[in-house]
């Protein structure tokens, strides 16, 4: 029962997310709030140890206040900063978050560079 919480919620979170942000730019508080909800119900049931469990929110936090950084200069909105720490915190804090966060910001950057492509062609006055 604790597979198919944890293989259901992350990925349909996380595709909603995505669904969400392409069509409105907008990622529902309720989105990141349920990722950490999951996690913080269902990870000391699968048998984590405290000490890791602790290590998992420090990851979340650490990346929130990173990213939280960043949303205050304007380099990536405050939906993006909640759902990327709330995944952090599935990760946790080990070289997986750290290929997670460049594999991230990696596509993201590829996904700025298309939107504003697509915007200053001439397809744009059409759509």
């Amino acid at each position: 029962m604790l597979e198919a919480i944890i293989f259901v919620v992350f990925p349909f979170c996380m595709l909603f997310a995505a669904i969400s942000d392409t069509l409105s730019m907008t990622i529902a508080n309720r989105v990141p709030v349920l990722l950490v909800a999951t996690f913080a119900l269902v990870a000391p049931l699968t048998g984590m140890d405290w000490a890791t469990y602790g290590w998992h929110f420090a990851a979340g936090a650490l990346v929130l206040a990173t990213t939280f950084g960043l949303f205050a200069l304007g380099g990536m909105g405050g939906g993006d900063a909640k759902l990327l720490a709330a995944s952090a915190l599935w990760m946790g804090l080990n070289i997986d978050l750290i290929g997670y966060l460049v594999t991230s910001a990696f596509l993201g950057g590829l996904l700025t560079i298309a939107i504003l492509a697509y915007r200053k062609s001439p397809l744009a006055a059409y759509t």
